[in-house]
C-alpha cells in the first residue's frame, strides 16, 4: 500500500504521466527503474527532473566511445537527455521486440528488424547487402562486421559518399585524368579508403584547366607578348635579375650629370676597394655585387664587352647575346634611350604573367590539361560522380546499420548508468559504472572508484564539494607509452601512510597495469575508525616533533660549545703556559670561595616540595580511581575517550554520511541531476582492505611464559596496595603526602 501511494505521488510530481513508471531507492535517492523495452520506448514521456544525468561526455567513459559519437547527433562532445530519447524512440521502432535491448549482444538477428515500417525495410535490406559485400552468408550481423568500414565498400564501385576513385573508372584517360586532378587540387578519402576526388574537387580541376589553356592561348606563336619567340622566357628571366642594376646605373650617371662633384661619391670609393684589396676576391663577391654595375660618367653609357662589374659580367653578357645584339647589333654600349626600349618591350609579356591563371595545373603534361578540356571527357567524369551519389542513401543506411548494431548492445548499459546508476550501485554482481577507469592498488588496499580526469586544476576545484578522500594519480603504461591522471577515492580504512609521492599500481578495466605515483591529496574523513584515533596520532605527532625539535636544538647547542671550547683550550693554554712563573712566584690574594650552605638547602626543599606536589596528586588520583568499582573505572576510561575521540568522531560521521559523488562527476564534464551518496556501509564496498590470517612469526623474540607473566602482575598489584595502603595510614594522622 506504501509503495503504491509513492508511486502515485511521483506520477503526480512528474505531471500525471499515464504510463506506469516503476521506482527504486538507489544511493538513498528515488530513481525510476528501467526494466524492460516499454520502459525505453516511453522515455520520452519521463520528466527530465527524475533523470539521474542530463548529459554525460563521449569521451574518457568505459562503453564504446562509437556508440556515442553515433547517439552524439550534433557532435557536440555530449550526450544529452533529447538525444537519448531520440536513440529510444528510433531503437523501440525498427525492432520487433524492444526487450532485446536488454541482452546487450553484440550480435542482431535479421528477423529482429521490423520490415512493417520503411525506416526498418532499410535497415534490413542494408544489413543483407553489407552481408553480402563481406562475402557472408547467414541470418545475423554483428558489431565486428560493420567495424571495418573499409571491408563493406572495398569491393563496391560506387558508394554513395560522392567520391570517385581511379578505380571507379574504367577507361586508362579518365583514370589518367582523376590522378592528374588529385595532383592538382589535392584529394578526398574514400569510403572504401582509397584516395579521390569529390565533386567540387572535379570542377575547380576542369575551370582551372579552362582558364590556363585561356591564359597561354594569348602567348600563340607571333604575339607582342612574345618578343623573342621561344627565347622570351630566358631573355625576360635574365632581364628580371639585372633590370634593378642597370636602372640604378643609369639613375648614377644622370645624377653625375646634375652635379659633377658626386661623381667619385656614387661611384667606387677608395677606401671600400681598400677594405677588400688584400683579401681573397672570390670570397667577397657579395661586396663587390653592390658596387655600381660600371665606372659612372656623366655620359651615361653602359658599356656591353669591356669596363663592367666582375660581379654581374656575366649576366650582362647573356642579356647582351639574347636581347641587346638583337635589338641593337653590333652595339658594344648601350645607352639609357636603348635601355628604355628594351623595357617597353618587355612590357607586355610582364604584364601577361602577372595575370596568370590556372596555375594550380600549371606542373602538368600539355596534354592532361587538352585531354580534361575534352566534352567528353568532362560528361563521363562527371556521369560517374552522379552515379556515385545515387547511392547515398542506400550508404547512409549502412551507416544506421553500425548504429543500430552499437546501440543494440551499448544503449540499455548507457540508460543503468545515466538514469538509474545501477551499475555503480550494484555490487552484487560486481558491475562497474561506465564512469569508473579501473582499479588501485595502494597501502594493502584496493580502490575501485576510480576516474580518468582531463584537466586536474580545474577539477579540483569542483571536486573538494565532494567530501570524499581523493588522490590524484599520474599513470604510466611502458606498453602503450601514454600516460594519464586519474582521481580515486578512498572510503575505507586509514590514512596510514597515503602522501604525495608515494607509488602505486593501477589497473586498467582491460587489465593493463600503469605505474602510479599520488601527485595531490584532497584531505576529508575516510572512516570513523580513523576519526576516533586522529586526535592519538596529532597529538604522538606533536609530541615527537616537539621532541625532535629539542634534540636538535641540543645537540646544536653542544655541538656549538664543543667546538668553541677546543677552540679556547689552545688559547688559554698559551696563556697559562706563558703567565706559569709569574703566577707561581706572586702571593695568593684572592681568597677561596666557601660553600654556600643556605643556598645548596634552599634548592634542595624547593625540589622537594615539587616532587611532594607531583606525587601527591598522582597518589591522590590513583587511590579515588581504585576506589571505585570495576563498572564505574570502566565507565570513567570510555568517558575520557569520549572526551578526546568523541568530536572528531562526530564531525567525521556527519561528513560520511553527505559524501556525494556527484560534484566529482561533474568536475569529469557530466551534468548530474540528483544526488549519488557514498555513505559509510556502500564506501565499505569501494575500498578493499587486506585480511590475513594469525600466523607465527619465526623471527619474532621469544614470548614471555604465562608463570612470568602472573607473576609481574602480581608484583604490581602488590605495589600499588601498598601505596594505597601507605596513603590511608598518613590519612588517619591528618597528614598528605604533599
Amino acid at each position: 500500500m506504501a509503495s503504491k501511494k509513492i508511486t502515485k505521488a511521483l506520477k503526480k510530481v512528474a505531471g500525471g504521466n499515464a504510463y506506469d513508471w516503476k521506482f527504486v531507492n538507489v544511493g538513498g535517492t528515488t530513481r525510476v527503474s528501467i526494466q524492460s523495452g516499454a520502459d525505453i520506448a516511453h522515455l520520452g514521456e519521463l520528466d527530465q527532473k527524475m533523470w539521474t544525468v542530463l548529459s554525460c561526455p563521449v569521451k574518457g567513459l568505459e562503453i564504446d566511445e562509437r556508440t556515442l559519437q553515433l547517439m552524439d547527433s550534433d557532435a557536440d562532445g555530449k550526450i544529452r537527455a533529447n538525444e537519448v530519447v531520440e536513440t529510444a524512440e528510433w531503437l523501440t521502432s525498427v525492432l520487433n521486440n524492444p526487450d532485446d535491448l536488454l541482452k546487450q549482444e553484440d550480435s542482431l538477428p535479421l528477423s529482429a528488424i521490423k520490415q512493417e515500417n520503411e525506416e526498418g525495410a532499410k535497415l534490413f535490406d542494408s544489413a543483407k547487402h553489407i552481408l553480402a559485400n563481406l562475402g557472408k552468408e547467414g541470418d545475423a550481423i554483428s558489431v565486428a562486421d560493420t567495424a571495418d568500414r573499409l571491408a563493406i565498400f572495398a569491393k563496391t564501385r560506387f558508394n554513395g559518399d560522392g567520391v570517385i576513385t581511379e578505380q571507379t573508372c574504367e577507361e586508362e584517360t579518365l583514370k589518367n585524368l582523376v590522378a592528374a586532378c588529385m595532383k592538382a587540387e589535392g584529394s578526398t578519402e574514400d569510403r572504401s579508403g582509397e584516395q579521390g576526388v569529390n565533386a567540387e574537387q572535379l570542377e575547380n580541376f576542369f575551370t582551372h584547366c579552362r582558364e590556363y589553356a585561356d591564359w597561354k592561348a594569348l602567348a600563340a606563336d607571333g604575339s607582342p607578348i612574345l618578343p623573342y619567340g621561344d627565347r622570351t622566357a630566358e631573355a625576360f628571366a635574365t632581364y628580371e635579375s639585372v633590370r634593378d642594376k642597370i636602372d640604378d646605373y643609369f639613375l648614377r650617371c644622370r645624377f653625375t650629370a646634375f652635379h659633377e662633384d658626386a661623381a667619385e661619391t656614387l661611384d667606387v670609393p677608395a677606401a671600400r676597394l681598400e677594405g677588400i684589396a688584400e683579401k681573397n676576391l672570390t670570397a667577397c663577391l657579395d661586396e663587390i655585387s653592390s658596387y655600381p654595375l660600371a665606372r659612372v660618367r656623366k655620359e651615361a653609357v653602359l658599356p656591353l664587352a669591356e669596363g663592367l662589374n666582375p660581379a654581374w659580367e656575366k649576366a650582362v653578357s647573356t642579356l647582351n647575346a639574347t636581347v641587346f645584339q638583337t635589338e641593337f647589333p653590333g652595339k658594344d654600349a648601350l645607352s639609357e634611350a636603348d635601355w628604355q626600349a628594351v623595357r617597353s618591350r618587355f612590357a607586355p609579356y610582364a604584364e601577361w604573367l602577372s595575370n596568370k591563371k590556372g596555375a594550380e595545373v600549371e606542373p602538368l603534361e600539355p596534354e592532361i590539361i587538352q585531354s580534361a578540356l575534352e566534352p567528353a571527357n568532362q560528361k563521363a567524369l562527371l556521369d560517374l560522380m552522379e552515379q556515385d551519389k545515387a547511392l547515398e542513401a542506400e550508404a547512409l543506411e549502412i551507416q544506421n546499420v553500425d548504429k543500430l548494431l552499437h546501440c543494440y548492445r551499448d544503449f540499455y548499459k548507457l540508460l543503468k548508468n545515466y538514469i538509474t546508476f545501477v551499475d555503480f550501485y550494484d555490487r552484487t554482481e560486481d558491475l562497474k559504472a561506465v564512469f569508473q577507469a579501473g582499479t588501485l592498488y595502494i597501502d594493502q588496499r584496493s580502490c575501485d572508484l576510480c576516474l580518468k580526469v582531463s584537466d586536474m586544476p580545474k577539477h579540483m576545484q569542483s571536486a573538494g564539494l565532494s567530501g570524499m578522500f581523493l588522490m590524484y594519480c599520474e599513470c604510466r603504461s611502458k606498453v602503450k607509452n601514454e600516460t594519464m591522471t586519474i582521481v580515486a577515492a578512498m572510503t575505507d580504512g586509514d590514512v596510514n601512510d597515503l602522501r604525495e609521492g608515494k607509488n602505486a599500481v593501477f589497473y586498467d578495466r582491460n587489465g593493463l597495469d600503469w605505474d602510479a605515483t599520488i601527485i595531490k591529496i584532497m584531505d576529508n574523513p575516510i572512516s570513523v575508525r580513523q576519526a576516533f584515533w586522529s586526535p592519538y596520532r596529532k597529538f604522538g605527532r606533536f609530541v615527537n616533533e616537539q621532541i625532535s625539535k629539542f634534540a636538535s636544538d641540543k645537540e646544536s647547542k653542544v655541538t656549538s660549545d664543543m667546538s668553541s671550547g677546543v677552540s679556547d683550550a689552545g688559547t688559554k693554554l698559551a696563556e697559562q703556559s706563558s703567565n706559569a712563573d709569574a703566577a707561581a712566584a706572586a702571593p695568593e690574594n684572592k681568597p677561596k670561595s666557601a660553600f654556600d650552605m643556605s643556598k645548596f638547602l634552599g634548592l634542595f626543599a624547593v625540589i622537594g616540595m615539587a616532587l611532594g606536589t607531583i606525587c601527591g596528586f598522582v597518589l591522590d588520583l590513583c587511590q579515588s580511581f581504585f576506589h571505585l568499582s570495576w563498572l564505574k573505572m570502566i565507565i570513567v576510561i570510555v568517558a575520557i575517550m569520549l572526551v578526546i575521540s568523541g568530536p572528531s568522531m562526530l564531525l567525521a560521521w556527519l561528513k560520511l554520511r553527505k559524501r556525494d559523488l556527484a560534484p566529482v562527476l561533474n568536475a569529469n564534464g557530466w551534468a548530474i541531476n540528483a544526488r549519488v551518496l557514498v555513505n559509510i556501509v556502500f564506501g565499505s564496498t569501494l575500498t578493499h582492505i587486506a585480511s590475513f590470517p594469525m600466523v607465527a612469526d619465526p623471527m619474532a623474540g621469544k614470548k614471555m611464559p604465562w608463570w612470568k607473566k602472573l607473576f609481574w602482575l602480581l608484583f604490581v598489584l602488590a605495589v600499588v596496595f601498598c601505596v594505597l595502603y601507605f596513603t590511608n595510614c598518613l590519612a588517619r594522622f591528618g597528614l598528605k603526602c604533599r
